[in-house]
């Protein structure tokens, strides 16, 4: 493992995915006993996609997490896609992370409600009332960290969750994840939570394998801090743990 230092963000960077992967859940738990020992329950975010995976598998072997006292919420959700349909991040996170193991409460955006405006404000208002402990969170191929895309990322917003249009490399993207056949089968919209919301968390982990994400890593760690690469944010927000194996260093 080398490590280096970019602003804030504590960089680990792992051979392989899976080493980086366990490693960052390792820490993750780590981070999470010492939460539960200090208070009653702990509210997290989690980010839905394949570059998770190995994240996501090995925390949910973590020992001595009491999950009924963690509260799970996630970041994003195509509109028009709800639990029952394969290529939603709620049916994702549900068959990776939120039926393994027994939460507190599972918290899902409805990307199928007739209102998608409402529908971000419910959601919105339910994140508010809660503390965010820790996002666990990845980087997109064009530097988003939810669906907060560069046209409609803001490093400001007012608004905790609001409705998206996707850009034409985050849309093509879930065909490179294989999560749809083509770019005209993926969604144009999304609801998303907004960046301050994201940052705001007591930690965040970020979790980002393979070459295709290594522009976007350097990008964020070493161009401006910019609404143009979304996740340079993170070079300013204290706490922030980065997790990439060396394919996406590779720019560094």
């Amino acid at each position: 493992m080398t490590e280096r230092h970019y602003g804030e963000v504590d960089l680990r960077i792992y051979g392989t995915r899976s080493e980086m992967g366990k490693a960052a859940a390792a820490e993750a738990g780590m981070v999470m006993r010492g939460m539960l020992a200090a208070k009653d329950e702990i509210s997290c975010i989690f980010a839905a996609a394949p570059s998770q995976n190995e994240f996501l598998a090995a925390l949910i072997e973590e020992e001595g997490i009491d999950w009924s006292r963690v509260n799970a919420y996630h970041m994003d959700e195509y509109v028009g896609l709800g639990l029952e349909d394969k290529p939603a991040f709620s049916r994702f996170l549900t068959d990776a992370i939120f039926s393994k193991v027994p939460f507190r409460s599972v918290n899902l955006i409805n990307g199928r409600a007739p209102d998608a405006e409402a529908e971000a404000e419910r959601y919105g208002a339910l994140l508010r009332s809660q503390e965010i402990d820790i996002t666990f969170m990845g980087i997109g191929e064009n530097g988003h960290i939810a669906f907060n895309d560069p046209a409609v990322a803001d490093f400001h917003d007012t608004k905790t969750v609001k409705v998206v249009s996707l850009d034409d490399v985050c849309r093509m993207q879930q065909v490179h994840d294989g999560c749809f056949p083509a770019f005209d089968d993926v969604p144009q919209h999304a609801m998303t939570v907004t960046i301050p919301e994201l940052v705001s968390a007591r930690k965040v982990f970020c979790i980002v394998p393979t070459d295709k994400k290594a522009e976007a890593v350097r990008n964020a760690l070493e161009g401006p801090v910019a609404e143009t690469c979304p996740a340079s944010i993170l070079r300013t927000v204290p706490g922030v743990s980065m997790y990439v194996d060396e394919a996406a260093a590779s720019l560094l």
